[in-house]
């Protein structure tokens, strides 16, 4: 356990940091799933409607750091190339 104020603190923010971008990462995870079920459904008309929420939540992983930017274009150009097939 930590012994200083300073370590305390610093314990305190990153079980917080933590628990955010766990909540986060799993988000990505859901919306990416769902969209690739969507595809896999033959629901064509329903996962052109849901791709701009899914870029949108990509773009904002992305612009927080928690997926680098290259990961995040790329997963994006690789599910819009799924869509199209």
């Amino acid at each position: 356990m930590p012994k200083t104020t300073s370590a305390k603190k610093a314990l305190r923010q990153n079980v917080r940091r933590r628990a955010r971008n766990l909540e986060r990462k799993s988000n990505i995870k859901m919306v990416v799933k769902k969209f690739r079920k969507l595809i896999e459904t033959k629901q064509i008309k329903e996962a052109e409607a849901y791709l701009p929420t899914l870029f949108k939540t990509i773009d904002k992983m992305g612009k927080e750091k928690l997926l680098k930017r290259g990961k995040a274009d790329r997963m994006k150009s690789r599910l819009s190339k799924k869509l199209k097939k």
